[in-house]
């Protein structure tokens, strides 16, 4: 048996979910995938798919062979690159991932700069919400912020961020200003829907909840913060979401000493020896371009 043959089909299979599809990728005949597959399995002693006559889907130990075998091909493409392109402008293609705001603001851009400097090169970037398993979903770099739980991932700093409580100056002139986190107990807050108390707040190294009241709800941060720059009431924000405003004077930082030490943000990516030319491309532009949240 072809083993690395083998590996293909697995990672065919895999990724688009029938023997069909994958056949079809792979420019091969079913009767062959189903073959190299049944083969690779009884060499394994383990079954990698559970099968039905709709659809495959992953075992256990399949999802765990997925990321072994994700990392190993990412290891051989970024040694051929190597020993192939040596100081070559990088090929091929990058994914990306970071946080809807951060991204839209600061990682977007730093993309499309670098897409225009390397145009042999396809990037994709994904922006979401949540925290991304980089080797099980396929992704080469990801912009992370606050502390890093997955010690399989190399991390670079890129500066840090901090939470704050803001409101433009006509609401605090017709309402006044709080001096402490539980006073905004008496003010209207413009909240996020997701987070019924704020709890960016500490005191005497303690931290603090406020189970803030409002009448305006978001569930996306700019329509948030555009309503508190209109006057709607006290928000609370990443310092990245708001500094544009309270550089013009919109928006003023409110109960700074009750914040919360800043959270760090991160570029990170899977342990490797050999990073792809173009991952290691993509890391070093993103630290020359962002830059703002440094000490």
């Amino acid at each position: 048996m072809d083993r690395f043959r083998a590996i293909e089909v697995f990672l065919a299979i895999a990724e688009h979910g029938s023997l069909t599809a994958a056949a079809r990728a792979l420019g091969s005949s079913l009767p062959s995938v189903v073959r190299m597959l049944a083969a690779y399995e009884a060499s394994l002693k383990v079954r990698l798919f559970n099968r039905t006559t709709r659809r495959v889907t992953l075992t256990e130990e399949g999802r765990l062979h997925l990321v072994h075998c994700r990392e190993l091909m990412e290891r051989l493409r970024a040694s051929e690159e190597a020993l192939a392109s040596g100081a070559s402008e990088p090929q091929g293609h990058l994914t990306i991932t970071a946080p809807v705001p951060f991204g839209q603001l600061h990682v977007a851009p730093v993309v499309t700069k670098f897409s225009a400097r390397y145009p042999q090169l396809r990037c994709t970037v994904l922006l979401l919400d949540r925290v991304v398993n980089l080797l099980e979903e396929g992704i080469d770099v990801g912009i992370r912020i606050g502390r890093l739980e997955d010690s399989s991932l190399v991390a670079q700093p890129l500066g840090s961020i901090r939470r704050v409580v803001v409101a433009s100056p006509a609401f605090l002139k017709k309402h006044g200003t709080p001096r402490h986190p539980r006073d905004l107990l008496r003010f209207a807050c413009v909240k996020n829907v997701v987070a019924a108390d704020w709890a960016g707040f500490q005191e005497n190294g303690r931290a603090l909840r406020v189970p803030v009241r409002g009448a305006l709800e978001f569930n996306h941060v700019f329509p948030a913060v555009q309503a508190v720059a209109d006057g709607a009431g006290i928000g609370m924000f990443f310092s990245y979401q708001v500094d544009a405003l309270v550089a013009a004077g919109k928006l003023r930082i409110l109960l700074a000493k009750f914040e919360q030490p800043p959270r760090p943000i991160n570029i990170v990516y899977p342990h490797a020896r050999l990073l792809p030319a173009r991952t290691r491309a993509f890391i070093d532009f993103v630290r020359q371009e962002i830059t703002a949240f440094r000490d």
